[in-house]
């Protein structure tokens, strides 16, 4: 039988427990275990994919096409779980799939309620990761104790245990220890009050994880420990982090929170080497060069809103051994004021993906200049359509050249909406999703970064390149570098003669990782450095 962990938040939101989860992953799995990971949204919408990045951040999107929550890019990042559409469960799910049996008339004419159907329904998304091959499954529960949202899920959890026996089940919390200081103390009384809610509801945390600015004294953890209900070697510390996110693996090992966890389920695992992530933590406190790059986009006034863009460049960096600062440049203020001083000093920009027409002529405008000047450019869905935009217009003339998605009567639709998308009327869930392959040109900047012939990388978008302008783009000089199998869908494009000028379809980020960087993001910077040092 698999075991399961279960992770609760307390006092505030955006404790990290999406990270938290994924780093107990990372030690569980160099203990020889097979894990697999989870998160309960309590919102209301079936999925993210129709939120504004403003609301929510990043969607993430699955090998499998599911949109989903971007703490799921942690769980990939830091494990070598997979993800799929099973691995993100939302309240509008839940009720969604309820709703669906009540109409079929699943439940025999039964009055259908919070409990047990709807709890049953969350007892149920737990035990479908619970396959043969997985020996623990960690469902993190997103929200704060005592949201009136979270209850449901709450009390799903606290039935779990009865239902498959209490040693089968740890339950971690996430809680804050607050440091006043005006009074240089240290105050566990927020975290005594959220322990006691969860208590209230019937759940009994086996192990509390404290996030803290500074060090917690011997004596505040056992108060801690005293006041909660939980024994003393079960408090540990998750201090906030100099560098990188990628210390916490190395933090929570060091105070053995593996042991416990293993002692405390019955789990045979042994080793523990996580050596590798010590090398990365090295790397980012040590790098050897330093340069700028740009995030062109219309976003960037939100940390989350291109989460795993960010990630990946400091994966590339790492292996580059560089320190990468991302200059956040707005594409609005582009368009208001022009490129020139926005773009100075960088030595590489990244477009990264979106929606609608608000900021795209700054994007179209930036990637001409760096076009022009051969600055290092790498455009990703959205920002390869602008760099097909913008080669349309100033090298083959087609002045009004755009997407449709911008300009439904643009002359020169080098931007289409895919002929499967025209009959859609729902928004979620209905773009073109998952993982697809896509072939690589032989000699391209492409199939040099890869190293293969044949990739298969994730999308999320419904408007392609316009095959009517293949032609006309290559005799001028572009480079149709990646396509479908069977040569129907452009995915990737390059200029000729640029020292590196890439765009893609989809989304490499979602497949990179600190102990192994996506080709095209490691290139990416590493064009950026011999651009920094030949300028």
């Amino acid at each position: 039988m698999s075991k399961h962990i279960f992770v609760t938040g307390g006092v505030v939101s955006s404790l990290g427990k999406g990270v938290t989860s994924a780093a107990i992953g990372t030690l569980l799995e160099a203990r020889g275990l097979k894990v697999q990971l989870q998160k309960f949204d309590p919102y209301v919408n079936v999925d993210p994919g129709t939120m504004s990045p403003f609301q929510h951040g990043e969607v993430y999107v699955t090998v499998d096409g599911a949109e989903t929550d971007l703490d799921l890019g942690h769980y990939e990042r830091f494990t070598d779980a997979k993800m799929n559409s099973d691995c993100n469960v939302t309240t509008g799910k839940i009720y969604h799939s309820v709703i669906q049996k009540e109409r079929r008339g699943d439940y025999l004419g039964k009055t259908v309620q919070v409990i047990p159907h709807i709890t049953d329904e969350i007892k149920s998304c737990v035990h479908r990761l619970a396959t043969d091959d997985t020996d623990v499954v960690i469902s993190e529960i997103g929200g704060t104790v005592g949201d009136i949202e979270s209850l449901p899920f709450l009390e799903a959890l606290r039935q779990f245990a009865y239902d498959v026996g209490r040693e089968n089940v740890l339950y971690i919390h996430l809680t804050l220890i607050i440091y006043l200081r005006a009074a240089d103390e240290m105050k566990t009384k927020a975290t005594q009050h959220s322990v006691g809610r969860l208590r209230e509801i019937g759940i009994l945390p086996d192990i509390l994880i404290c996030r803290t600015e500074k060090p917690i004294s011997q004596e505040d953890l056992a108060k801690t420990a005293l006041f909660c209900n939980v024994k003393k070697e079960a408090v540990f510390e998750e201090r906030d982090v100099d560098y990188s996110i990628y210390e916490i693996p190395g933090l929570l090992k060091e105070q053995g929170l593996d042991d416990y966890i293993c002692e405390s389920l019955g789990l045979e695992g042994s080793g523990g080497d996580i050596s590798a992530w010590h090398e990365v933590v090295e790397r980012v406190k040590n790098p050897t060069r330093k340069i700028k790059i740009g995030m062109v986009g219309k976003y960037v006034s939100h940390q989350d809103a291109y989460k795993s863009v960010y990630e990946a460049i400091n994966h590339a960096a790492i292996a580059n051994q560089a320190k990468v600062e991302v200059e956040r440049v707005d594409t609005e203020l582009i368009e208001k004021d022009g490129p020139a001083g926005m773009l100075e000093g960088l030595s590489g920009i990244i477009v990264p993906g979106g929606f609608g027409h608000r900021g795209v002529e700054g994007k179209i405008e930036a990637i001409r200049v760096a076009r022009e000047t051969g600055l290092p450019f790498f455009g990703l869905c959205l920002g390869m359509q602008c760099a097909a935009i913008e080669f349309a217009r100033n090298v083959c003339g087609m002045v009004k050249a755009n997407s449709t998605e911008i300009d439904e009567s643009t002359p020169y639709p080098i931007i289409s909406i895919m002929a499967d998308q025209l009959a859609l009327r729902n928004k979620g869930g209905t773009m073109r999703l998952g993982s697809y392959p896509c072939k690589l040109e032989e000699g391209s900047l492409a199939r040099k970064c890869y190293g293969v012939d044949l990739i298969h990388e994730r999308h999320r978008h419904r408007y392609e390149f316009n095959n009517k302008y293949r032609a006309i783009m290559e005799q001028n000089g572009m480079v149709l570098c990646g396509t479908s199998p069977g040569g129907e869908l452009v995915e990737m494009v390059e200029v000729k003669d640029h020292p590196w000028f890439l765009g893609s379809q989809f989304h490499p980020e979602f497949q990179s990782k600190p102990l192994k960087p996506h080709p095209l993001f490691k290139d990416f910077i590493r064009a950026a450095l011999e651009f920094d040092a030949a300028r």
